[in-house]
């Protein structure tokens, strides 16, 4: 079973996957790791807004995701930082959140169906205020984030109503919930999953 977190960044993802990882070892945990991708983007000087450099980095992107998906399947249940209905949620919007009407969909019709296999049985919503969000962008130092503001103000409308009107995800609001609240309510999320499809 490949279970998924999804939600904006700075809604707390990572905090819950770290909860799991110390609470729930009978989970595998796959960790969204960028590194690799982007090292590639920068060695071969692509730029993400402009059409052809687009569908090759989305073509890094999903190459990465199917590699990932091949080593998570193998374990009795996985949770995944992410998993490939975000490379299909990017892929497909990113485009309309700068304005491009770039015809991706047909570009990369190949590739995104080779995510199908990929896709997670069941994704798990963090949603939360903006106030929410800024506040735990605005108390996490260890990372940049310099891209918060364009993320919220233009793509994670778009990600939301993406999501939200998927039959296959579950929500969770983290506003006014501690950090250990969200990882516990994230484990028996996970735990229900479980209790339900096995």
């Amino acid at each position: 079973m490949i279970l998924s977190l999804q939600g904006c960044m700075a809604v707390g993802k990572t905090t819950a996957i770290t909860y799991l990882k110390e609470h729930a070892p009978y989970l595998h945990i796959s960790y969204e790791n960028i590194g690799e991708v982007l090292r590639k983007v920068k060695e071969r000087q692509l730029n993400k807004d402009i059409f052809e450099d687009y569908l090759e980095i989305q073509r890094l992107w999903i190459l990465h995701e199917r590699k990932r998906w091949e080593k998570a399947k193998d374990f009795p249940t996985a949770v995944m930082d992410f998993g490939a209905e975000e490379i299909e949620f990017y892929t497909l919007h990113y485009p309309k959140a700068i304005g491009k009407t770039w015809p991706v969909k047909e570009a990369l019709r190949k590739e995104l169906a080779s995510l199908e296999p990929c896709m997670p049985n069941r994704i798990l919503f963090l949603d939360a205020s903006q106030e929410h969000l800024q506040r735990n962008k605005e108390k996490d130092t260890s990372r940049s984030r310099n891209s918060f503001e364009f993320y919220l103000r233009n793509l994670f409308p778009l990600k939301r109503q993406w999501f939200l009107n998927r039959d296959n995800v579950d929500i969770l609001s983290v506003d006014g919930l501690s950090k250990e609240e969200v990882g516990k309510r994230v484990q028996d999320w996970c735990d229900a999953c479980l209790h339900r499809y096995k």
